[in-house]
Protein backbone atom coordinates (compact mmCIF):
# COMPACT_ATOMS: atom_id res chain seq x y z
CA UNK A 1 0.00 0.00 0.00
CA UNK A 2 1.38 3.43 -0.96
CA UNK A 3 1.29 6.53 1.19
CA UNK A 4 -1.44 9.07 0.39
CA UNK A 5 -0.25 11.85 -1.86
CA UNK A 6 -0.85 15.51 -1.24
CA UNK A 7 -2.84 17.53 -3.71
CA UNK A 8 -0.56 19.55 -5.95
CA UNK A 9 -2.27 22.50 -7.55
CA UNK A 10 -1.41 22.85 -11.25
CA UNK A 11 0.44 26.08 -11.96
CA UNK A 12 1.09 25.82 -15.69
CA UNK A 13 0.01 28.91 -17.63
CA UNK A 14 -2.02 30.35 -14.73
CA UNK A 15 -1.50 33.83 -16.12
CA UNK A 16 -3.31 32.93 -19.35
CA UNK A 17 -6.61 32.12 -17.67
CA UNK A 18 -7.91 35.65 -17.09
CA UNK A 19 -7.25 38.99 -18.79
CA UNK A 20 -6.65 40.48 -15.32
CA UNK A 21 -3.64 38.19 -14.83
CA UNK A 22 -2.18 39.06 -18.24
CA UNK A 23 -2.56 42.79 -17.56
CA UNK A 24 -0.99 42.35 -14.13
CA UNK A 25 2.04 40.60 -15.60
CA UNK A 26 2.34 43.20 -18.35
CA UNK A 27 2.37 45.94 -15.71
CA UNK A 28 5.00 44.12 -13.70
CA UNK A 29 7.13 43.59 -16.83
CA UNK A 30 7.34 47.35 -17.31
CA UNK A 31 9.76 47.44 -14.38
CA UNK A 32 12.45 46.33 -16.84
CA UNK A 33 12.14 49.70 -18.58
CA UNK A 34 12.06 51.57 -15.27
CA UNK A 35 15.29 49.84 -14.23
CA UNK A 36 16.85 50.40 -17.67
CA UNK A 37 16.08 54.10 -17.62
CA UNK A 38 17.39 54.44 -14.06
CA UNK A 39 20.64 52.82 -15.19
CA UNK A 40 20.89 55.24 -18.13
CA UNK A 41 20.53 58.19 -15.73
CA UNK A 42 23.02 56.71 -13.25
CA UNK A 43 25.51 56.18 -16.07
CA UNK A 44 25.01 59.82 -17.06
CA UNK A 45 25.78 60.93 -13.51
CA UNK A 46 28.89 58.77 -13.50
CA UNK A 47 30.01 60.32 -16.81
CA UNK A 48 29.31 63.80 -15.42
CA UNK A 49 31.69 63.03 -12.58
CA UNK A 50 34.36 62.16 -15.13
CA UNK A 51 34.29 65.60 -16.69
CA UNK A 52 32.69 67.65 -19.42
CA UNK A 53 34.06 65.62 -22.35
CA UNK A 54 32.80 62.33 -20.92
CA UNK A 55 29.38 63.83 -20.19
CA UNK A 56 29.08 65.29 -23.70
CA UNK A 57 29.99 61.87 -25.15
CA UNK A 58 27.19 60.32 -23.07
CA UNK A 59 24.75 62.97 -24.29
CA UNK A 60 25.81 62.32 -27.89
CA UNK A 61 25.21 58.60 -27.38
CA UNK A 62 21.64 59.39 -26.35
CA UNK A 63 20.99 60.59 -29.92
CA UNK A 64 21.85 57.18 -31.40
CA UNK A 65 18.92 55.35 -33.07
CA UNK A 66 19.03 52.47 -30.58
CA UNK A 67 18.85 54.93 -27.70
CA UNK A 68 15.91 56.76 -29.27
CA UNK A 69 14.04 53.47 -29.76
CA UNK A 70 14.74 52.48 -26.15
CA UNK A 71 13.52 55.85 -24.88
CA UNK A 72 10.34 55.63 -26.97
CA UNK A 73 9.61 52.13 -25.64
CA UNK A 74 10.44 53.24 -22.11
CA UNK A 75 8.04 56.17 -22.42
CA UNK A 76 5.20 53.87 -23.49
CA UNK A 77 5.99 51.28 -20.80
CA UNK A 78 6.37 53.79 -17.96
CA UNK A 79 3.22 55.65 -19.03
CA UNK A 80 1.27 52.36 -18.93
CA UNK A 81 2.82 51.53 -15.56
CA UNK A 82 1.86 54.93 -14.12
CA UNK A 83 -1.66 54.73 -15.56
CA UNK A 84 -2.29 51.36 -13.93
CA UNK A 85 -1.17 52.74 -10.56
CA UNK A 86 -3.58 55.64 -10.90
CA UNK A 87 -6.32 53.08 -11.62
CA UNK A 88 -5.42 51.22 -8.43
CA UNK A 89 -5.47 54.37 -6.31
CA UNK A 90 -9.23 54.32 -5.49
CA UNK A 91 -8.96 50.69 -4.40
CA UNK A 92 -6.13 51.40 -1.96
CA UNK A 93 -7.42 54.62 -0.40
CA UNK A 94 -9.96 54.65 2.39
CA UNK A 95 -13.37 55.90 1.29
CA UNK A 96 -13.33 59.64 0.74
CA UNK A 97 -16.53 61.50 1.51
CA UNK A 98 -17.52 64.96 0.27
CA UNK A 99 -20.73 66.52 1.60
CA UNK A 100 -21.84 63.16 2.97
CA UNK A 101 -21.41 61.27 -0.31
CA UNK A 102 -18.63 58.94 -1.36
CA UNK A 103 -16.29 60.38 -4.00
CA UNK A 104 -16.43 58.34 -7.23
CA UNK A 105 -13.45 56.23 -8.22
CA UNK A 106 -13.17 58.06 -11.55
CA UNK A 107 -12.90 61.40 -9.71
CA UNK A 108 -10.04 60.06 -7.60
CA UNK A 109 -8.21 58.81 -10.71
CA UNK A 110 -8.71 62.13 -12.51
CA UNK A 111 -7.55 64.01 -9.42
CA UNK A 112 -4.38 61.94 -9.23
CA UNK A 113 -3.69 62.48 -12.92
CA UNK A 114 -4.29 66.22 -12.55
CA UNK A 115 -1.94 66.42 -9.56
CA UNK A 116 0.76 64.49 -11.43
CA UNK A 117 0.32 66.70 -14.50
CA UNK A 118 0.58 69.89 -12.46
CA UNK A 119 3.66 68.60 -10.64
CA UNK A 120 5.26 67.73 -14.00
CA UNK A 121 4.49 71.20 -15.36
CA UNK A 122 6.02 72.76 -12.25
CA UNK A 123 9.20 70.70 -12.63
CA UNK A 124 9.40 71.60 -16.33
CA UNK A 125 8.89 75.28 -15.57
CA UNK A 126 11.61 75.23 -12.92
CA UNK A 127 13.97 73.35 -15.22
CA UNK A 128 13.22 75.68 -18.12
CA UNK A 129 13.87 78.68 -15.89
CA UNK A 130 17.30 77.37 -14.97
CA UNK A 131 18.18 76.50 -18.58
CA UNK A 132 17.39 79.88 -20.11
Amino acid sequence: MSAPRSYVRPMGAWWQRLPFYRRYLLREATCVFVIGYALVLLFGLWRLGQGRAAFEAWRAALAAPASLVFHALALVAITFHAWTWFEVMPKTLPFIRWHGRRVADSTIVRGGLLAAGLASLLVLALAWGTLT
